[in-house]
């Protein structure tokens, strides 16, 4: 409730703008946010309902009063694994499919009312294999009509390079509709060499023009700012496979997205157990304290977890290594607290 009011009162004077409906704003965007929102807040949801609930009880002696009766403290842990369990599945479950699809609604609401630059466009010095043995070059894609610039085409076999096709621009003629086996594509201006040992062949097309299939799309260029997010899990891993398959460099984020989609759900288990370890002692402070104390906790994961996706994402950190060394960290903290909390 929060965060959609903060996100209505800074968004109201774009809606006015745009003269978006009152239904648009509640059923396309707001009704989408919520997915998305929960999806981001849950594990420091569950650390905070945690440390409230539990200080209740530390605070009346409950606590005191289970373990004095025989009761063990990690028998008292189930209850609270047990539910953050479920939760974490239902967030698994949204991570991978409901989420996704809610958040593809909302971004296209926000790239037509309110973020008109929502994709960005590779457009020069481009490298990409359409195979393991062909790779392409163009110099400079064209967005107005779709058209790149100083094509080159190379075909290795035996790692020789075999034949080389070079146009001055090309333009796309159709579209095949299982993309995986290429589009019809003109060339103009195109020179064809091939190598044969010593001997080479060349064809020289000037003025002329000639039609192939070649392996990419016009789309293949144009990449959305939160296009990850757009995407159930089946999608993001068949896309990172087509990235790899090319030599892009856009994959690594991809798999960033992947991995924390599965990362999410086990840190509600690692802040539970840490929420319990913090509020379950009776102490001076009270409720105050253990509140303070989860914010504190759920601020340093969330900067460690800010810090290692961003190394994964721009530099050369694994990206499951990335999204999962807070859990990691975390996991340890939280195991030693419950070692060492009063029993």
């Amino acid at each position: 409730m929060i965060a959609i009011t903060i996100d209505f009162f800074e968004k109201v004077d774009k809606f006015m703008r745009d003269s978006v409906t009152t239904k648009e704003i509640f059923f396309d965007y707001y009704l989408n946010f919520i997915p998305w929102i929960n999806g981001l807040l849950w594990p420091l949801f569950a650390l905070l309902a945690v440390i409230f609930f539990t200080s209740r009880m530390a605070k009346d002696s409950e606590i005191v009063a289970i373990l004095s009766s025989g009761v063990s403290y990690y028998r008292l842990l189930t209850p609270f694994m047990v539910a953050a369990s479920i939760i974490a599945s239902l967030l698994w479950i949204g991570n991978n499919y409901v989420i996704p699809n809610s958040t593809k609604i909302k971004n296209e609401f926000e790239s037509n009312h309110i973020k008109k630059s929502g994709k960005k466009t590779l457009s020069n010095d481009i490298h990409f294999f359409t195979q393991p043995d062909e790779k392409v070059y163009i110099r400079y894609f064209r967005l107005r009509d779709s058209t790149p610039q100083n094509f080159r085409l190379e075909k290795f076999a035996d790692h020789q390079l075999r034949y080389v096709l070079k146009a001055r621009s090309l333009k796309l003629k159709k579209m095949n509709p299982d993309g995986q086996k290429g589009n019809l594509w003109t060339l103009n201006n195109y020179e064809i060499h091939t190598f044969d040992g010593m001997k080479e062949n060349l064809i020289i097309g000037k003025g002329e023009k000639m039609d192939t299939i070649l392996n990419f799309a016009p789309e293949d260029f144009i990449r959305y700012t939160k296009q990850m997010e757009m995407m159930t899990t089946p999608d993001l891993k068949e896309y990172i496979a087509n990235e790899k398959s090319k030599g892009m460099d856009t994959a690594k984020k991809f798999l960033v997205e992947y991995h924390r989609r599965n990362a999410d759900p086990f840190t509600i288990l690692i802040l539970t157990l840490l929420g319990v370890a913090v509020a379950s002692r009776k102490v001076r402070g009270g409720m105050g304290f253990h509140l303070a104390s989860g914010v504190v906790l759920g601020a340093a994961f969330v900067i460690v977890s800010k810090f290692s996706t961003t190394f994964s994402s721009n530099l050369s950190l694994s990206p499951a290594i990335g999204v999962w060394l807070p859990n990691m960290v975390f996991a340890v903290i939280a195991l030693v607290m419950v070692a060492k909390t009063q029993k």
